[in-house]
């Protein structure tokens, strides 16, 4: 057996953390992380009434299912914020930087189109909802006008990206993270 250049790790398996980094923290991250506290002790509640006490609070699920929502939408404030939405990157590793470029800047005029049109949408849904939740008395266009502030605060970050995309002349798309050296000798 080969010997480990640190003897305490013989035979073990030892777990080294990696600092944690939270300066890009918003005001927005905060509000979702106090969303996904509330909908867990919502889940947590709905979990102990049901297979605890045996004898299940009704409004636990619908509710549950709505902060599910809202966490969705307001999280996404803080991956366009962050730059960290999905995209398919594998074709841009071919693509020369020119044409990397162009692909960039056509995403990030769709994304803020998309968004500010699904905040008109949104807009629309909750100026038309007039329903409440079945369980509780509570309006349901209170949930839809969280999705278009949500939505509303993606479109000003997609707007900001695209600006800024555009004047530096590069973007995570353009660049990528892990641009092998195979990749650039194709350029």
């Amino acid at each position: 057996m080969s010997q480990s250049p640190f003897p305490e790790e013989q035979g073990s398996l030892v777990a080294i953390d990696e600092p944690v980094d939270l300066s890009d923290l918003r005001w927005s991250d905060g509000i979702v992380l106090v969303l996904f506290w509330v909908l867990a002790f919502i889940v947590f509640l709905q979990f102990w009434t049901r297979y605890v006490l045996n004898d299940s609070y009704g409004w636990t699920e619908e509710i549950a299912r709505y902060f599910l929502i809202a966490v969705t939408f307001v999280g996404g404030i803080m991956a366009v914020r962050k730059k960290t939405q999905i995209a398919v990157e594998v074709f841009y590793r071919w693509m020369s930087r020119p044409v990397r470029r162009v692909f960039s800047t056509f995403v990030d005029v769709v994304s803020a189109v998309f968004f500010g049109y699904m905040t008109v949408l949104s807009v629309k849904l909750s100026q038309r909802t007039g329903q409440m939740m079945v369980s509780v008395d509570i309006p349901k266009s209170y949930l839809y006008w969280i999705v278009a502030v949500a939505f509303a605060f993606m479109t000003l970050y997609a707007l900001r990206n695209l600006v800024e995309h555009w004047r530096t002349g590069t973007s995570p798309l353009i660049e990528g993270e892990d641009r092998s050296a195979e990749t650039r000798l194709m350029e």
